[in-house]
């Protein structure tokens, strides 16, 4: 099984996103996550540490400059998906990469206590 650290850049990263409003409260993740296709398009105008700031775990051992070096993306290369920080919970907490699972929870505690639910 893979191991991760965190990205603190890109915790940075989706912290600015949130502050600046660039969030998506309602999405079905598994329809808009980025797909290949979306990726490559990304890479072609985007330098890998733009790209790598949207995962919050950098797998250990891989090289830098691949998509295997990133995972748990947690938005569409433009906004923050609500959505998405929900899914890097529940996987990081699947496979057991707990500081992963931390960063991502407490993305989701910020993003719902800057935009509270029913409000």
């Amino acid at each position: 099984m893979a191991s991760y650290t965190v990205n603190r850049k890109a915790v940075r990263h989706c912290r600015d996103l949130i502050g600046a409003g660039k969030v998506v409260l309602d999405s079905d993740w598994g329809r808009v996550q980025p797909d290949a296709d979306t990726q490559n398009a990304f890479l072609e105008e985007h330098d890998w540490p733009d790209y790598a700031a949207w995962h919050l775990g950098l797998t250990e051992g891989a090289n830098d400059e691949t998509k295997a070096r990133h995972a748990f993306v947690f938005g569409d290369f433009d906004k923050v998906h609500r959505s998405a920080l929900i899914a890097c919970v529940y996987r990081a907490s699947e496979w057991r990469h707990k500081k992963v699972e931390l960063a991502a929870h407490r993305l989701l505690q910020e993003l719902d206590k800057k935009y509270p639910v029913g409000e």
